[in-house]
């Protein structure tokens, strides 16, 4: 992928800009807060709780030992990402018990970003399988670089979650703004190309005067 869409007109002020929803999907603690609130160009709404000893056999206090909030229902942001196209970011929440409103938040959404720890792999097969086997909305699968560091090849990444060739794997830093903003390009890029693709091969199977 290129990471660039198609110019937009000269004229690109007359041209309406158009909206859409992206999901920011992923298990507890790999940064799907962070990503939201780096890229909102208006103040992340946040709906996060305090993690307490009281709520340990129900929430996974271990996962990250410097997390003490959980997100209970989502993150919001915005982005202009083009002139032409706003993004509205909808983050899910990690935790198990909070797992009921992914329908909810999925439901209308261009497309999805399945956020990654590469230390902790295991926390992102759920994610991986909703938006494999129980969602139509396309996605992606972005590795997040924890202290900007890229733990494991990318190859092997993929190979260890077993994604599909057509299924784009990207690493970000989800605490800097542009590197999220690119891999928002890199999705909307991917939904085109599935459309397209998609589009063409309704085409094909068109029946034909002849047929």
């Amino acid at each position: 992928m290129s990471g660039a869409l198609p110019p937009v007109a000269a004229d690109d002020e007359a041209v309406p800009a158009i909206s859409a929803k992206i999901v920011i999907a992923g298990g507890f603690g790999v940064g799907k807060t962070t990503l939201v609130r780096s890229v909102s160009e208006v103040p992340p709404l946040n709906t996060e709780a305090w993690l307490t000893e009281a709520g340990e056999h129900i929430d996974r206090l271990s996962m990250s030992e410097a997390k003490h909030t959980t997100t209970v229902a989502m993150d919001f942001g915005r982005i202009t990402l083009y002139p032409d196209l706003i993004l509205y970011l909808f983050g899910t929440p990690g935790q198990p018990r909070f797992w009921f409103l992914w329908d909810d938040l999925s439901r209308g959404a261009l497309g999805a970003i399945v956020l990654v720890d590469s230390r902790r792999l295991e926390q992102s097969f759920t994610a991986l399988n909703y938006f494999e086997h129980d969602s139509a909305v396309p996605y992606i699968v972005a590795i997040n670089r924890f202290g900007g560091k890229l733990w494991h090849d990318v190859a092997d990444v993929r190979e260890a979650l077993g994604l599909r060739p057509e299924v784009p794997l990207v690493t970000c830093d989800a605490r800097d703004s542009a590197s999220t903003a690119q891999v928002l390009r890199e999705l909307v890029l991917h939904t085109m190309s599935r459309a397209r693709l998609q589009g063409a091969g309704a085409v094909a199977g068109s029946p034909t005067a002849d047929g």
